[in-house]
């Protein structure tokens, strides 16, 4: 007796989902294609919010950018939920590592007071300025178009949150766990005049009603600026004059800042590139908060050790924008 054992390969109809096919054409499709294009609702709603009446709940007109696709903002890092998950929870279990090593070598004990009270004004404080990027990046996700933009706009809120958790876990560092420093750093935020042109346009935008005009001036503007001044240039000196080991609490926003800044450069360069119209609206909300950011971190920049460090902030900015397509 013999037993032949056939096997059978059946085709599929449909290689995707129709949304997708009609995008891309009938081909498996990837996991970020089937988790981003076309999720939105466009048509269809119950009601119009209670609180603005005169737009849809889903509404382009709640930003003077115009797009043919909104579904064009492709991001580069290609991040759905599942793969923004895995490739943060990798980073954070390396920014773990790094202060249960500081911990665990007390090498807070290496810094003197001198030290300690720089990072308590210059550092610290940056968990109000990360708060309301959150808030920023939220209300991007909120009132965005398209999930390829509004997905990518929670995610970076999200990582902003965690960068002001990390921020509060220095304090704690520093002060064996006693909350002194933070208490500190918030009374700089609250009362030293160096901090309040920070506070004043971090309240600024906050209330801008333009979702994508937001965007620009947090992660493009005000992000390169705090950036360059608060972690570049202020670890820099840092590690001149015996406080290298604070380079380990700060790798992860370092990290994240470099992530934000591949996916937000190429928006903006998707936006110029979409029509003059648009370029034209980015230059002009790129002049006016590049003019407002400066004035405010005039003052902080001023006290902060090191020379000439606004400057600094100023021509990486300026290399951003221009990369962008937004030459003033």
């Amino acid at each position: 007796m013999t037993l032949e054992i056939k096997t059978a390969s059946v085709e599929p109809i449909r290689q995707t989902f129709a949304n997708i096919g009609r995008r891309f054409g009938n081909k498996p499709a990837t996991r970020y294609q089937e988790a981003t294009y076309d999720v939105q609702a466009e048509a269809n709603f119950h009601y119009r919010p209670l609180w603005q009446p005169e737009k849809e709940l889903n509404d382009k007109s709640r930003t003077a950018i115009e797009m043919a696709d909104w579904y064009g903002f492709r991001d580069p890092r290609q991040f759905y939920y599942g793969a923004y998950v895995q490739q943060r929870a990798r980073m954070q279990e390396g920014a773990e590592n790094n202060y249960a090593f500081f911990e665990k070598r007390a090498l807070a004990a290496n810094l003197d007071d001198g030290l300690k009270a720089v990072l308590t004004r210059f550092l610290l404080p940056l968990r109000h300025v990360e708060q309301a990027a959150n808030l920023n990046h939220m209300y991007g996700a909120d009132y965005g178009y398209g999930t390829a933009i509004t997905q990518a706009q929670l995610f970076a809120g999200m990582d902003r949150l965690g960068m002001a958790q990390y921020l509060s876990r220095i304090g704690l560092l520093l002060d064996d766990n006693s909350g002194d420093a933070l208490t500190r750093a918030k009374e700089h935020w609250m009362s030293d005049p160096a901090w309040q042109g920070v506070r004043a346009l971090c309240e600024e935008t906050l209330v801008t009603r333009d979702w994508f005009e937001l965007f620009v001036a947090q992660a493009l503007v005000l992000d390169t600026l705090v950036n360059e001044l608060c972690y570049r240039r202020l670890d820099a000196w840092l590690v001149a004059n015996g406080g290298r080991d604070i380079g380990l609490l700060t790798e992860f926003m370092q990290d994240c800042h470099k992530d934000l800044t591949r996916w937000s450069d190429s928006v903006f360069k998707i936006a110029v590139g979409e029509s003059e119209h648009n370029r034209r609206q980015l230059q002009q909300w790129v002049q006016v908060w590049r003019g407002k950011a400066a004035d405010a971190l005039t003052p902080l920049a001023l006290d902060m050790p090191g020379e000439g460090v606004l400057d600094a902030a100023l021509v990486e900015l300026d290399k951003r924008i221009a990369k962008a397509g937004l030459n003033q």
